[in-house]
């Protein structure tokens, strides 16, 4: 049995697990170097690896195996009850079903298929005012879930000794007996791995064609199957898909030995196979091979690998000022590093700083209702609601309806991310439904939702931007980046820059990054492209907490144009 002690302060501290535990995560290291592939396939990812949970099992476990709702209630009922017997006054229940499956390739070869399912039951209740959780893994009987919530009441009584306030729960209603289910056409785990290894091997086969010298692809797949109970009166059963499909190419210079690499322009998104099978009208025009309703693996790397060659030949970019055009693939990161974590209320606060840091937009500036994010065209919304997204879901981990917010209006900041125990924090009367965990074995806790750049109202194509830049960048795909611990300073760089003159696109540049602050930033934004352009970027793996948890997050922008910021030359100097 995993047991945490967890203050009011979202403060995590690991009490104890068993000698099975610490042989499961074993296995999981295990597991995880049987993958053979590194960071240059998968850049976003934590410096750790792959998290990869839960047990090898077949492919047709994964399919089948799903528990019946009914006894799931009775589960978790029979915790509900042992830890109100126990004088608890909150009581919440997830039961988790988690299967992953990865098919790793690499030019003709098949490098590995993994598949994984992790199963148990976590309980969080609230006693003589303070937090305790509690989980148990593969709990079969009423038993074993009455004995969980008994521990997180011992653990909770045994920390309300350190802790200095209460914690106060914002209001949630209970919704009974319902179910939310992603709307996908089909589900990726009973597609055949004959097709998923087909389409990575023709994949890999049209970039060694059109001039890479190496190639990688991968299909990443999540299947999230949770149920929550809680003493509020809620019984929410959800089934949650996530796709990835990966590539990057790496193309050499015969005569210098040089290389030159283009990584996938893919997205992560909440959809099933689907999102593999494109057609025409789904296409979003312009340099980039993204889709606003799928993603077509085949043109993009062939796409990448010539720009991989042409990248070999690119002129180096001169110090300066530039007005930047900034495509999702790239921004969306941006976005993620210099909004989504510092309006994160823990970070805000203090409580938290792993990962990340802690943040610059701190509550006196939200409290003056004036504070300048940025220029009149940055609109910043939170939303665990989207269609499509890696953060969509009909409940959060404390039974809290999802919903859109805004967090950035007319560039003034007028909210921050917060789930129930925060919300009396900043006056609000209920939680924005952001509350987390990624496995049953985790306590939830605040996580950033899905945080997006408002589309432009005004009709606006990218060409059209484009045409009255006189001295631009135009930056395609994420790369490398930096920003400091309030999430203030930073460099990003990206995978494609393209030199803008007077109007039109003079070719390919490297060695681009740029530096700026988030309020220099996001007040130097003057123009985004229309919804037409709209489209997500994001992460599996957005790391935070301690003990670390991962979250799956999407952000969704138009291009949009920065003007006036400083550019360096990254090339190092031999």
């Amino acid at each position: 049995m995993y047991s945490y002690i967890y203050t009011n302060k979202d403060k995590l501290n690991l009490l104890f697990y068993t000698k099975t535990e610490k042989a499961l995560k074993r296995r999981d290291f295990i597991q995880l170097s049987s993958l053979g592939f590194g960071g240059l396939m998968l850049p976003n990812m934590p410096s750790g690896g792959i998290p990869i949970i839960g047990n090898s099992v077949s492919q047709e476990a994964l399919i089948d195996g799903a528990i019946d709702a009914a006894v799931k209630k009775r589960l978790a009922d029979a915790a509900l009850n042992a830890a109100k017997a126990k004088g608890a006054t909150y009581t919440d229940v997830r039961i988790g079903r988690y299967l992953n499956q990865f098919v790793v390739t690499r030019e003709d070869k098949v490098q590995n298929i993994v598949n994984t399912e992790s199963y148990g039951v976590g309980v969080r209740v609230i006693a003589n005012g303070c937090w305790g959780f509690a989980a148990i893994a593969d709990a079969k009987s009423e038993a074993d879930t009455a004995r969980a919530a008994e521990e997180a009441v011992a653990i909770a009584r045994a920390n309300a000794r350190l802790m200095s306030e209460p914690v106060i729960l914002a209001p949630q209603s209970g919704y009974g007996e319902v179910s939310w289910k992603a709307p996908i056409q089909r589900n990726a785990f009973e597609v055949p791995i004959k097709e998923k290894v087909d389409l990575l091997l023709s994949v890999n086969d049209a970039a060694l064609k059109n001039g890479a010298n190496y190639v990688n692809s991968v299909l990443f797949m999540v299947n999230e199957q949770k149920y929550f109970a809680s003493s509020d009166g809620s019984y929410i059963d959800q089934d949650i898909h996530r796709i990835w499909p990966i590539s990057a190419v790496t193309a050499i210079d015969p005569k210098t030995g040089k290389f030159e690499t283009r990584q996938a322009l893919s997205a992560p998104v909440g959809m099933g196979y689907e999102y593999l099978q494109t057609n025409p009208k789904d296409k979003v025009s312009g340099i980039t091979t993204r889709y606003n309703k799928g993603y077509d693996m085949l043109e993009d790397v062939t796409a990448a690998a010539k720009q991989a060659k042409e990248k070999l030949t690119a002129k180096s970019v001169e110090a300066g000022k530039y007005d930047l055009v900034l495509d999702p693939s790239h921004l969306w990161l941006t976005i993620h590093e210099s909004v989504g974590h510092p309006l994160e209320l823990d970070r805000v606060l203090g409580y938290e700083a792993n990962f990340a840091g802690t943040s610059f937009a701190t509550l006196d500036k939200w409290k003056s209702k004036n504070f300048n994010y940025g220029s009149k065209e940055v609109n910043l919304i939170a939303d665990k609601t989207q269609i499509g997204s890696l953060g969509a879901v009909g409940w959060d981990d404390e039974g809290v309806k999802t919903k859109q917010w805004d967090l950035v209006k007319d560039g003034t900041l007028v909210n921050y991310q917060a789930i129930r125990d925060q919300a009396h924090i900043i006056g609000e009367t209920a939680s924005h439904g952001c509350c987390y965990a990624d496995s049953w074995s985790s306590v939830q806790f605040q996580r950033m939702a899905n945080v997006s750049l408002a589309a432009g109202k005004t009709p606006l194509s990218v060409a059209e931007m484009i045409k009255d830049v006189k001295k631009g960048i135009y930056i395609i795909g994420d790369g490398s980046f930096s920003i400091d611990q309030q999430r203030y300073n930073f460099q990003f760089g990206g995978q494609l820059y393209y030199e803008i003159k007077d109007g039109q696109i003079a070719g390919m540049l490297k060695d681009v990054a740029y530096q700026s602050n988030t309020q220099e930033f996001w007040n130097s934004c003057v123009k985004v492209c229309d919804e037409r352009d709209y489209r997500l970027g994001g992460s599996f793996f957005d790391g935070k907490g301690q003990p670390s948890q991962s979250s799956a997050v999407s952000h969704g922008s138009s291009t949009a144009r920065f003007n006036g910021v400083n550019v360096i030359n990254t090339a190092r100097k031999v």
